[in-house]
């Protein structure tokens, strides 16, 4: 795939407020600080298409970017900031929950974990909710240019591992790296291939 054009469409603090039209939602979530706007903006080549921000959390609203005009690439707002007020943390696992399970527009998700941590508790009680809730995702490992590819492979691993314990069958992984574009082939090529499936369906 190529992206050749990205722009800004919307931004909605509740479902109801995503656009209404017939293109798909391609969503991507993390943990904050995990590196999702700069992903994004990796991505489509399009250095401030996302807010990249050196403070945890400040993507607080479902963030919609048409692409190619044939679908939309959603950034959601990281989860698990502990800096923010019980009860903004609250709404953002409403704002969350409430895409991730109830959207129709909501095809598949993305879940950056970041390659440099051993399996953090909060990502995996995330991935074993969209499980099920039978939510099509995959995980993409962040900032892989951090350490040496040994170390990355060591612990997705050791993901592995821990996912194993209670998945029968484990999601797709893809790594990548914002600083020098390290998985983005593979990450548009996913995208291609998840909405050519539906399309033939």
């Amino acid at each position: 795939m190529q992206i050749t054009k990205a722009e800004f469409k919307c931004s909605s603090a509740k479902v109801s407020q995503v656009p209404k039209d017939d293109l798909r939602d391609i969503a991507f979530i993390g943990r904050s600080n995990v590196g999702k706007s700069s992903l994004i903006n990796m991505l489509t080549r399009h250095k401030g298409l996302a807010k990249v921000s050196a403070t945890p959390g400040k993507t607080k609203l479902i963030n919609h970017f048409l692409i190619n005009k044939e679908w939309y690439l959603v950034d959601l707002p990281g989860y698990g900031y502990a800096r923010t007020s019980k009860r903004e943390r609250g709404a953002f696992a409403k704002i969350i929950l409430d895409y991730v399970f109830k959207c129709e527009k909501m095809h598949f998700l993305f879940v950056l974990v970041d390659s440099r941590l051993e399996p953090q508790k909060i990502d995996l009680e995330f991935i074993e909710m969209l499980g099920e809730g039978g939510v099509p995702f995959a995980l993409i490992f962040t900032k892989c240019d951090k350490q040496s590819a040994t170390q990355t492979q060591r612990n997705i691993t050791n993901y592995k591992k821990r996912l194993a314990e209670q998945w029968e069958e484990l999601p797709p992984m893809l790594l990548s790296s914002s600083e020098n574009g390290q998985g983005r082939d593979e990450i548009l090529a996913f995208v291609d291939k998840i909405l050519a499936e539906t399309a033939e369906e």
